[in-house]
Protein backbone atom coordinates (compact mmCIF):
# COMPACT_ATOMS: atom_id res chain seq x y z
CA UNK A 1 0.00 0.00 0.00
CA UNK A 2 1.42 3.34 -0.74
CA UNK A 3 1.40 6.68 0.55
CA UNK A 4 1.28 10.08 -0.97
CA UNK A 5 0.43 13.51 0.23
CA UNK A 6 -2.82 14.15 1.02
CA UNK A 7 -1.60 11.15 3.81
CA UNK A 8 0.20 13.57 5.66
CA UNK A 9 -2.28 15.92 5.66
CA UNK A 10 -4.90 13.54 6.67
CA UNK A 11 -2.58 12.76 9.70
CA UNK A 12 -1.57 15.99 10.63
CA UNK A 13 -5.24 17.54 10.49
CA UNK A 14 -6.07 15.09 13.41
CA UNK A 15 -3.04 14.36 14.91
CA UNK A 16 -3.24 13.75 18.71
CA UNK A 17 -1.30 12.96 21.76
CA UNK A 18 -4.07 11.43 23.60
CA UNK A 19 -4.14 8.03 21.67
CA UNK A 20 -1.97 6.29 18.77
CA UNK A 21 -4.17 3.81 16.43
CA UNK A 22 -2.47 2.00 13.28
CA UNK A 23 -3.23 -1.66 12.58
CA UNK A 24 -2.07 -3.90 15.64
CA UNK A 25 -1.31 -0.92 17.89
CA UNK A 26 -3.39 1.01 20.23
CA UNK A 27 -1.55 3.50 22.72
CA UNK A 28 -3.03 5.50 24.71
CA UNK A 29 -0.70 8.63 26.21
CA UNK A 30 2.01 6.41 24.81
CA UNK A 31 1.02 3.34 27.08
CA UNK A 32 0.30 0.40 25.13
CA UNK A 33 -3.19 -0.93 25.69
CA UNK A 34 -2.40 -4.55 26.59
CA UNK A 35 -0.20 -2.76 29.06
CA UNK A 36 -3.16 -1.27 30.86
CA UNK A 37 -5.64 -3.94 30.40
CA UNK A 38 -5.74 -5.56 34.24
CA UNK A 39 -3.28 -3.47 35.54
CA UNK A 40 -4.93 -0.13 35.02
CA UNK A 41 -8.37 0.47 37.00
CA UNK A 42 -10.95 2.99 34.89
CA UNK A 43 -9.86 6.16 37.47
CA UNK A 44 -6.58 5.98 36.55
CA UNK A 45 -7.21 5.31 33.03
CA UNK A 46 -9.60 8.77 32.97
CA UNK A 47 -6.77 10.61 34.78
CA UNK A 48 -3.94 9.09 31.99
CA UNK A 49 -6.22 10.36 29.54
CA UNK A 50 -6.93 13.82 30.16
CA UNK A 51 -3.40 14.23 32.16
CA UNK A 52 -0.92 12.42 30.03
CA UNK A 53 0.23 10.94 33.33
CA UNK A 54 -0.74 7.98 35.47
CA UNK A 55 -1.65 9.34 39.02
CA UNK A 56 -0.27 7.87 41.75
CA UNK A 57 -2.59 5.64 44.27
CA UNK A 58 -3.61 8.00 46.58
CA UNK A 59 -4.45 10.53 43.64
CA UNK A 60 -6.65 8.11 41.91
CA UNK A 61 -8.44 7.34 45.37
CA UNK A 62 -9.47 10.74 45.87
CA UNK A 63 -10.38 11.13 42.13
CA UNK A 64 -12.66 8.03 42.55
CA UNK A 65 -14.05 8.76 45.67
CA UNK A 66 -15.14 12.23 44.00
CA UNK A 67 -16.57 10.35 40.89
CA UNK A 68 -18.20 7.69 43.33
CA UNK A 69 -20.36 10.71 45.39
CA UNK A 70 -21.90 12.26 42.17
CA UNK A 71 -23.02 9.24 40.19
CA UNK A 72 -27.00 9.45 41.35
CA UNK A 73 -29.27 11.77 42.73
CA UNK A 74 -33.04 10.03 41.76
CA UNK A 75 -35.29 11.01 39.29
CA UNK A 76 -35.78 14.22 41.10
CA UNK A 77 -32.46 15.37 38.97
CA UNK A 78 -34.05 16.50 35.54
CA UNK A 79 -31.13 14.63 33.81
CA UNK A 80 -32.30 11.53 35.31
CA UNK A 81 -36.22 12.29 34.67
CA UNK A 82 -35.29 13.00 30.95
CA UNK A 83 -33.33 9.87 30.78
CA UNK A 84 -36.36 7.59 31.96
CA UNK A 85 -38.95 9.19 30.11
CA UNK A 86 -36.89 8.62 26.56
CA UNK A 87 -36.06 5.42 27.74
CA UNK A 88 -40.30 4.97 27.42
CA UNK A 89 -40.27 6.49 23.56
CA UNK A 90 -38.38 3.78 21.84
CA UNK A 91 -35.24 5.64 21.19
CA UNK A 92 -33.00 3.06 22.42
CA UNK A 93 -30.53 2.84 25.48
CA UNK A 94 -27.68 4.92 24.21
CA UNK A 95 -30.36 7.43 23.12
CA UNK A 96 -31.96 8.15 26.50
CA UNK A 97 -28.32 8.55 28.41
CA UNK A 98 -27.23 10.75 25.94
CA UNK A 99 -31.16 12.62 26.66
CA UNK A 100 -30.16 12.64 30.36
CA UNK A 101 -26.43 13.79 30.10
CA UNK A 102 -27.36 16.72 27.52
CA UNK A 103 -29.44 18.07 30.40
CA UNK A 104 -26.14 18.77 32.13
CA UNK A 105 -25.73 22.28 31.40
CA UNK A 106 -24.96 25.49 33.32
CA UNK A 107 -27.81 25.47 35.88
CA UNK A 108 -27.85 21.57 36.29
CA UNK A 109 -24.53 19.85 36.18
CA UNK A 110 -22.24 23.08 36.05
CA UNK A 111 -22.10 24.58 39.49
CA UNK A 112 -19.07 22.27 40.12
CA UNK A 113 -16.91 23.98 37.71
CA UNK A 114 -18.20 27.51 38.59
CA UNK A 115 -17.47 26.53 42.23
CA UNK A 116 -13.70 25.78 40.91
CA UNK A 117 -13.49 29.17 39.06
CA UNK A 118 -14.75 30.59 42.36
CA UNK A 119 -12.30 28.95 44.47
CA UNK A 120 -9.29 29.70 42.30
CA UNK A 121 -10.25 33.31 41.88
CA UNK A 122 -9.98 33.36 45.74
CA UNK A 123 -6.54 31.80 46.01
CA UNK A 124 -5.66 34.07 43.15
CA UNK A 125 -6.05 37.15 45.20
CA UNK A 126 -5.20 35.75 48.03
CA UNK A 127 -1.65 34.96 46.43
CA UNK A 128 -1.32 38.54 45.79
CA UNK A 129 -1.51 39.21 49.57
CA UNK A 130 -4.39 39.85 52.01
CA UNK A 131 -6.00 37.65 54.85
CA UNK A 132 -7.91 34.26 53.82
CA UNK A 133 -11.56 35.17 55.30
CA UNK A 134 -11.32 38.70 54.02
CA UNK A 135 -10.07 37.83 50.54
CA UNK A 136 -13.19 34.94 50.11
CA UNK A 137 -15.59 37.45 51.50
CA UNK A 138 -14.38 40.16 49.07
CA UNK A 139 -14.81 37.76 45.76
CA UNK A 140 -18.43 35.59 47.49
CA UNK A 141 -19.63 39.15 47.24
CA UNK A 142 -18.41 40.13 43.91
CA UNK A 143 -20.12 36.96 42.84
CA UNK A 144 -23.18 37.76 44.69
CA UNK A 145 -23.43 41.16 43.10
CA UNK A 146 -24.08 39.32 39.85
CA UNK A 147 -26.18 36.15 40.93
CA UNK A 148 -28.00 34.97 44.07
CA UNK A 149 -26.74 31.32 43.16
CA UNK A 150 -23.65 31.14 44.86
CA UNK A 151 -22.04 27.87 43.17
CA UNK A 152 -21.15 24.64 45.37
CA UNK A 153 -22.94 25.71 48.91
CA UNK A 154 -26.45 25.25 49.99
CA UNK A 155 -29.03 22.53 48.80
CA UNK A 156 -32.63 23.03 47.74
CA UNK A 157 -33.10 19.44 49.04
CA UNK A 158 -30.77 18.45 51.97
CA UNK A 159 -30.41 20.33 55.13
CA UNK A 160 -26.47 18.88 54.88
CA UNK A 161 -25.31 17.04 51.92
CA UNK A 162 -24.28 13.58 53.38
CA UNK A 163 -22.00 13.55 50.65
CA UNK A 164 -19.99 16.61 52.22
CA UNK A 165 -18.15 15.34 55.03
CA UNK A 166 -16.65 12.02 53.94
CA UNK A 167 -14.83 13.85 50.95
CA UNK A 168 -13.81 16.88 53.01
CA UNK A 169 -12.51 14.47 55.16
CA UNK A 170 -10.70 12.62 52.05
CA UNK A 171 -8.97 16.30 51.37
CA UNK A 172 -8.23 16.49 54.89
CA UNK A 173 -6.16 13.91 54.70
CA UNK A 174 -4.36 14.32 51.41
CA UNK A 175 -3.50 17.56 52.68
CA UNK A 176 -2.11 16.18 56.13
CA UNK A 177 0.17 13.68 53.73
CA UNK A 178 1.81 16.32 51.75
CA UNK A 179 -0.71 14.91 48.83
CA UNK A 180 -2.43 18.52 47.95
CA UNK A 181 -1.48 22.00 49.17
CA UNK A 182 -4.87 22.52 50.62
CA UNK A 183 -5.60 26.00 49.22
CA UNK A 184 -8.88 25.70 47.78
CA UNK A 185 -9.72 23.29 50.37
CA UNK A 186 -9.60 26.45 52.75
CA UNK A 187 -11.17 28.94 50.42
CA UNK A 188 -14.10 26.67 50.22
CA UNK A 189 -14.40 26.60 53.95
CA UNK A 190 -13.63 30.67 54.48
CA UNK A 191 -16.51 30.64 52.08
CA UNK A 192 -18.95 28.23 53.94
CA UNK A 193 -17.95 30.27 57.15
CA UNK A 194 -18.94 33.95 55.17
CA UNK A 195 -21.88 32.66 54.00
CA UNK A 196 -23.17 31.28 57.73
CA UNK A 197 -22.10 34.36 59.67
CA UNK A 198 -25.16 36.19 61.81
CA UNK A 199 -27.17 33.09 60.91
CA UNK A 200 -28.13 32.03 64.04
CA UNK A 201 -31.72 30.68 64.34
CA UNK A 202 -31.73 30.40 60.61
CA UNK A 203 -31.06 27.98 58.19
CA UNK A 204 -27.24 27.14 57.38
CA UNK A 205 -25.83 27.25 53.80
CA UNK A 206 -23.61 24.65 54.09
CA UNK A 207 -21.36 23.06 51.52
CA UNK A 208 -22.97 20.61 48.98
CA UNK A 209 -21.44 17.90 46.66
CA UNK A 210 -20.85 20.64 44.04
CA UNK A 211 -18.52 22.53 46.10
CA UNK A 212 -17.15 19.47 47.88
CA UNK A 213 -16.00 18.01 44.49
CA UNK A 214 -14.92 20.74 43.27
CA UNK A 215 -12.40 21.31 46.09
CA UNK A 216 -11.06 17.81 45.08
CA UNK A 217 -10.58 18.81 41.44
CA UNK A 218 -9.16 21.87 41.96
CA UNK A 219 -6.65 20.14 44.64
CA UNK A 220 -5.77 17.46 42.25
CA UNK A 221 -5.10 20.44 39.45
CA UNK A 222 -8.02 19.50 36.98
CA UNK A 223 -8.77 22.73 34.82
CA UNK A 224 -12.35 24.28 35.57
CA UNK A 225 -14.15 23.33 32.73
CA UNK A 226 -13.09 19.20 33.56
CA UNK A 227 -14.78 19.67 36.71
CA UNK A 228 -17.75 19.42 34.77
CA UNK A 229 -16.49 16.88 32.33
CA UNK A 230 -15.74 14.62 35.31
CA UNK A 231 -19.12 15.36 36.58
CA UNK A 232 -21.10 14.05 33.49
CA UNK A 233 -18.81 11.21 33.48
CA UNK A 234 -19.96 10.08 37.16
CA UNK A 235 -23.64 11.18 36.60
CA UNK A 236 -23.52 9.19 33.34
CA UNK A 237 -23.61 6.16 35.41
CA UNK A 238 -26.60 6.84 37.17
CA UNK A 239 -28.18 8.29 34.33
CA UNK A 240 -27.36 4.78 32.45
CA UNK A 241 -29.01 2.82 35.25
CA UNK A 242 -32.02 4.32 35.65
CA UNK A 243 -32.82 4.86 32.10
CA UNK A 244 -31.97 0.33 32.31
CA UNK A 245 -34.60 0.31 35.11
CA UNK A 246 -37.15 2.03 33.27
CA UNK A 247 -36.88 -0.05 30.19
CA UNK A 248 -38.33 -2.98 32.25
CA UNK A 249 -41.12 -1.04 33.40
CA UNK A 250 -43.35 -1.67 30.21
CA UNK A 251 -44.16 1.89 30.53
CA UNK A 252 -44.80 4.19 26.88
CA UNK A 253 -44.15 7.40 26.78
CA UNK A 254 -43.96 8.33 29.83
CA UNK A 255 -45.42 11.57 31.04
CA UNK A 256 -43.52 14.00 33.73
CA UNK A 257 -46.61 13.72 35.92
CA UNK A 258 -48.28 10.56 36.82
CA UNK A 259 -51.81 9.76 34.37
CA UNK A 260 -54.01 10.61 37.54
CA UNK A 261 -52.52 14.19 37.80
CA UNK A 262 -52.58 15.05 34.52
CA UNK A 263 -55.57 17.89 33.72
CA UNK A 264 -57.90 16.10 31.16
CA UNK A 265 -58.35 19.00 28.90
CA UNK A 266 -55.20 21.11 28.25
CA UNK A 267 -56.51 23.00 24.95
CA UNK A 268 -57.27 26.78 25.31
CA UNK A 269 -60.75 27.53 24.87
CA UNK A 270 -61.07 29.36 21.01
CA UNK A 271 -62.74 33.09 21.50
CA UNK A 272 -66.21 33.05 19.72
CA UNK A 273 -66.35 35.72 17.25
Amino acid sequence: MTTGPQDGLVAQWWATAVSRIEPGVIELREHPVQDLIGRTTFVETIWLLLRGELPCPEQARLLEAALVAGVDHGPQAPSIAAARMAATCGVGLNSAVATGVNMLGDVHGGAGQQCVELLTEITQQHAQGGEFELVAAEVVDRWRSRSRYLPGFGHRFHPRDPRRDPLLALVDRAVADGLVEGAHLRAARAVESYLNRGREGKKPVPMNIDGATAVIYAELGFAAPLARGLFVLSRSVGILAHAWEETGQGRRNKSPMPPSMVPVHLAVPTRRA
